[in-house]
């Protein structure tokens, strides 16, 4: 691999002496112009790339003000700002190649909650559904609702006057700011709100700049008033941004209708008092279903008659992803696969405050769908989900529409680029007709769902960015559709901002984009606050052309195929950040949760891979031909130069890979990023590959190679483990370990070995023989326990319990033969090895198979190897290895009639991470065999526990492990002995951080049997 060398240029220079200045000025914050982060904020969910010049993270109110201060000096009157949130944007609106401000990583606080008076008050980068979360105890929410609310900001949503599902009744989000607080240029703090006439004569009074923008936008309200209002469309997604129809409302002088949708351009939103609404009682939603996508759309006009709250629609490819996502498993009983699969739907819902009142609206809303029902262009069949848990799982499927519109199988990938266009409702059926012959005509696929009550839909034509030809249709067919909204009275802009997309600005604001001009011109008269953007301060400056911004597909042409194929699963991120969840009881992604760092995060582990391939193929080096290379030489084939590498390294030489490497060393490798992305990234596969070619250039260190031959060496070390056990822990040898093999807190071996509970139970080790000696009764109730290093070992006497718990319930449980499974190898990039492991070791296993008798493993992450990693190098000759859970549910017949063994109880438990995600339907297996066997099992929905194999063990990540294990896991532990946890790992975190000691599920189970 060839370092990427750092080039410094004469714009560069001016960014590294702002950063410098600005940190002598006092500024709390943090600031970087590394590469990594330039690069993962060089993307959002839009089809384009920016590399921006680097990157602030401001501590607060003042730490703004220094930014845009200095930024006033005449030296610096060059640098150009851009304000960034959550970074969901699917027009490029926080994409800069200037400096961009980042709220979200410290300034996400919560600062007042008015219960009385239905208000809160909060920083920018707070997360809507971080904030919903705080106010739900409370009865209150705030509106409306969006599908990345568990990543959009607050500011963000401020910045795109956000809005989305029930928008027709709950407005806009500027119909909820109620107070803003800004800072503008030059660094004054402005508090922004409605204002009364005296208000607005001190406001306006005085050379503030927030008193010359009172008096510019008071001068354009008044005498362009019959121009604007015949200018801006009667629409619920009117025209956001510089919203001059409703800067005087109601007697009043708002500039928050000026600020709300204005992406930045105008200033920085800080702080946000914003209005909160009672949470609905109940609710329901009516899933309707049609034979066509059409049929959906034209019977959305007569289903609105009726008065529901809301009417959302998807189509049929994004309900053929749906089927085959994590979501599906939670909404699969609402749309039964039956021989009348739908084509479209329409999701219909109801609230009210009592559920006489919701089920009077339901009734008169279902005889009218059943009157009907089966009619030309009517639903065929409905579906009705009732209450907050049902109905809320819906529209998580909804919400993820966007992401997994970009999971299509092929390079030809659904993008947005002409995809939140608004019409009048009446409209949006010969509206979209017309849209779908434009997409025809040019021969494209393409994913449509959306507001159909507000006349939003969100249309995604499928295009492969890499190849020039279909690049090129971005600007005809944008061209066709900005024609047709206006034909039909609409925009090309209902819902996700203009950010690139402003080019068609002047178009659709005509004689008023002038008055835009001169908005902007008192709020940023140098053009440096996200330029290009909705106007510009004069005619001397230009808008952005959608053709004329790089995007990715232009980098992402020059990584050759065969390079790209090889990177599959991660390559194909399309940046709709689902991975940033707010969420910490969410399994994706750990890393980013506990450092706020986005390079930690799949989102910004793929920008980075993607990114490191460019810059190999530049070199003319391929990573694949690299790697297979690699694997074919000897460990002391360029030793010499990977020592030389890794000196030049200690000296702080430059080389991009050590930037690449860093987030990759921050991955838990817990996989939940495979089963939760919409996108499918998988992060440890493709981190996998990049160690593997990383330490073919520099040292690998110590504990990799303590954690690799990990497997190959317990059983050795488990014949004597006092030998083992006892020196570590001494505190010598602890120092020792910590300092150098980086290795804390190392497990100590079980001191009863496993073979002397085998011994005493009568558990024979597995072999052709053994198995082929079983009769057919005992046939029937056999199974092979797989065996790990880290149960078998290490928590010995979880399998010992587990084998005598089968026992007593008249299972034929057998041990298999120690083996090495190799995940530690595959985790830690050696790949050569993981191969030659997972070969013997299937080989083995399907020996065993053969004979009919499953085989199960114990520990989740271990077992669920053998269907992902072992999938992936062998294809359908990997071992088929359930999970413990999947055949004991297959057992239900047989465990209902053990239940006389078992005294009721109730317990919880506390799901491995990787289960939840890449097994979801094995989690509720647990509770079917617990009903089974006459006990009660709740389950908790949890994040990581933070130890993730060896991940908490490493001394690098020590503390990094400590905080994601207090985010999810540690506020859950009670000492009462009813929580149970399927994970070697979240057992062992539970035990080393909180002193609490879980149970694995069967010896759960084991307790209860009756004496």
């Amino acid at each position: 691999m060839i370092p990427a060398l750092r080039e410094v240029d004469e714009v560069q220079a001016l960014y590294l002496q702002f950063l410098q200045e600005l940190t002598d000025a006092g500024f709390r914050g943090d600031t970087t112009p590394s590469y990594a982060s330039r690069t993962v904020l060089a993307t959002d969910n839009s089809i384009y790339q920016v590399l921006p010049q680097a990157v602030v993270y401001p501590r607060d109110n003042r730490d703004l003000q220094l930014v845009t201060e200095l930024a006033e000096r005449e030296d610096f009157h060059s640098v150009v700002l851009s304000p960034r949130g959550g970074g969901t944007g699917t027009n490029g609106q926080s994409l800069t190649d200037g400096l961009v401000v980042d709220i979200s990583r410290h300034m996400n606080q919560i600062l007042e909650i008015n219960v009385e008076e239905h208000w809160v008050r909060v920083q920018a980068g707070v997360v809507k559904d971080q904030l919903n979360a705080a106010l739900k105890p409370h009865g209150l929410f705030f509106a409306p609702e969006l599908s990345t609310s568990n990543r959009a900001t607050i500011g963000g949503m401020i910045n795109t006057d956000a809005s989305g599902q029930g928008s027709c009744i709950y407005g806009k989000t500027r119909d909820h700011v109620l107070e803003l607080h800004t800072v503008l240029m030059g660094g004054e703090l402005w508090r922004s709100a409605p204002l009364e006439d005296d208000e607005f004569a001190q406001a306006s009074h005085g050379e503030q700049r927030s008193a010359r923008v009172h008096r510019v936008c008071d001068t354009i309200a008044r005498d362009k008033a019959g121009l604007i209002d015949a200018t801006f469309p009667k629409l619920n997604r009117c025209l956001t941004g510089y919203d001059l129809a409703h800067i005087r409302e109601a007697e009043r002088f708002n500039l928050n209708s000026v600020l709300c949708g204005s992406e930045g351009t105008l200033g920085f939103i800080a702080e946000a008092k914003l209005n909160l609404l009672p949470i609905p009682k109940c609710v329901a939603l009516v899933n309707l279903k049609y034979d066509h996508f059409q049929e959906a759309l034209q019977d959305a006009k007569d289903l609105m008659l009726a008065g529901p709250m809301s009417i959302e629609t998807v189509d049929s490819k994004v309900l053929q992803l749906a089927m085959k996502d994590i979501v599906w498993h939670s909404v699969s009983q609402f749309f039964p696969a039956d021989d009348h699969p739908a084509k479209g739907i329409n999701l219909v819902e109801y609230t009210a405050d009592s559920e006489e009142a919701l089920e009077r609206n339901l009734a008169q809303f279902t005889a009218q769908v059943e009157a009907v029902i089966g009619q030309p262009g009517k639903s065929f069949g409905y579906s009705i989900a009732r209450g907050h848990a049902e109905v809320n799982r819906i529209w998580a499927m909804r919400k993820r529409a966007v992401g997994l519109l970009g999971n299509a199988q092929g390079e030809k990938r659904p993008i947005p680029f002409v995809e939140d266009t608004a019409v009048p409702p009446e409209n949006l059926a010969d509206f979209i007709a017309e849209f779908r012959e434009v997409l025809d005509e040019a021969n494209l696929d393409y994913g449509m769902f959306g507001h159909v009550d507000a006349g939003v839909l969100h249309v995604r034509p499928a295009i492969d960015m890499k190849d020039p030809q279909q690049a090129a249709q971005i600007r005809p067919i944008t061209d066709q559709v900005v024609a047709l909204t206006q034909k039909y009275k609409g925009l090309l802009w209902g819902e996700h901002g203009k950010g690139v997309r402003s080019e068609y600005s002047p178009e659709f604001f005509g004689e008023l984009y002038p008055e835009l001009q001169n908005i902007k011109a008192a709020f940023d008269p140098r053009n440096q606050l996200n330029p290009g953007k909705i106007a510009t301060p004069s005619n001397h400056t230009q808008l952005l052309k959608i053709d004329a911004v790089p995007t990715r597909g232009e980098r992402d042409r020059q990584i050759p195929t065969q390079v790209w194929e090889g990177y599959e699963e991660g390559v194909h991120c399309n940046g709709n950040g689902a991975c940033f969840n707010w969420n910490p009881d969410d399994a994706m992604c750990p890393s980013y949760k506990a450092t706020r760092n986005r390079i930690h995060s799949p989102k910004g582990r793929a920008s980075l891979m993607r990114e490191w391939l460019r810059l190999l193929s530049a070199k003319n080096i391929d990573a694949v031909t690299s790697a297979q290379r690699w694997r074919e030489r000897s460990f002391f084939v360029g030793l010499p130069k990977r020592i030389i590498n890794s000196l030049a390294k200690t000296r702080g030489e430059y080389d991009f890979n050590h930037e690449v490497n860093e987030a990759m060393q921050g991955c838990l490798a817990c996989k939940s990023c495979v089963g939760q992305c919409p996108i499918k990234v998988d992060v440890p596969e493709f981190r996998s590959k990049f160690l593997e070619l990383y330490y073919s250039r520099y040292l690998r260190p110590l504990k990799d190679y303590a954690v690799g031959g990990l497997e190959f060496l317990v059983p050795h070390l488990a014949k004597l483990p006092q030998l083992y056990n006892w020196p570590l822990k001494l505190k010598p040898v602890s120092f020792l370990m910590e300092r150098v093999f980086g290795m804390v807190d190392s497990p100590m071996l079980s001191q009863k070995p496993l073979k002397t509970a085998m011994a005493e139970l009568g558990v024979p080790v597995a072999s052709t023989a053994c198995l082929e000696s079983l009769g057919p009764a005992q046939r029937s109730r056999a199974v092979v326990i797989v065996q790990d290093a880290f149960t078998s070992y290490f928590d010995a006497e979880v399998v010992a319990d587990i084998l005598r718990l089968l026992k007593q319930l008249d299972f034929v449980p057998i041990l298999a033969p120690y083996r090495a499974n190799g995940k530690p190898l595959h985790v830690h990039g050696f790949l050569r090895q993981f191969q030659r492991v997972a070969e013997v070791n299937s080989q083995m296993l399907n020996d065993l198979a053969a004979s009919g008798i499953p085989l199960v493993g114990i520990d989740p992450s271990m077992t669920l190897t053998y269907r992902s990693e072992y999938k992936k190098l062998m294809g359908d000759q990997a071992p088929k290895v359930q999970l413990l859970q999947e055949w004991l549910a297959s057992q239900q017949d047989h465990l209902e009639q053990q239940q006389h063994r078992l005294q009721p109880g109730s317990f919880q438990l506390l799901p491995h991470c990787s289960e939840q995600t890449n097994a979801t339907a094995s989690v509720k297996d647990w509770q079917s065999i617990f009903t089974a066997l006459g006990l009660t099992l709740t389950t908790e929905s949890l994040g990581c526990c933070g130890m993730a194999g060896t991940y908490g063990h490493e001394t690098a990540h020590k503390e990094t492990s400590r905080v994601i294990f207090q985010q999810s896991w540690a506020p859950r532990l009670n000492s009462d002995n009813n929580q149970l946890a399927t994970g070697y790992s979240c057992r062992c975190q539970a035990s080393r951080f909180a002193g609490v000691s879980l149970r694995h599920p069967l010896q759960g189970l084991l307790a209860q049997l009756h004496k």
